[in-house]
């Protein structure tokens, strides 16, 4: 008796040709790109959020948790902040630019 090794027809992964794992950060020049055009489009809430999301690299679930008052004190927009991660329930403290106190404070008028 002979064993056979045909499998059938040739299957081809889901995967194949396309890049997995972690994508690669933002380049500086991409950021700016970004920026620029929320600006041009008067998109005041996501370059506010966007803004917030470069500079305290929080994870997405953690960032739309954010409240005005977790930045915020009055009409000031706070230039450090801290939060607590939901996955891991320790604090993050994170510095806020001026570039991003600017947006939030601009979305924060309306």
């Amino acid at each position: 008796m002979k064993a056979s090794t045909d499998t059938g027809p040739s299957r081809v992964p889901w995967n194949k040709g396309r890049l997995t794992g972690q994508k690669p950060p933002l380049k500086l020049k991409e950021i700016w790109a970004i920026r620029v055009r929320l600006q041009l489009s008067s998109q005041v809430r996501d370059l506010a959020m966007f803004n917030l999301a470069i500079d305290s690299k929080l994870r997405a679930c953690d960032l739309t948790k954010l409240r005005v008052r977790d930045i915020c004190h009055g009409e000031h927009v706070a230039s450090r902040a801290t939060i607590m991660q939901q996955k891991t329930q320790r604090p993050v403290q994170f510095e806020v630019t001026e570039q991003t106190r600017d947006s939030v404070a601009r979305w924060q008028r309306g």
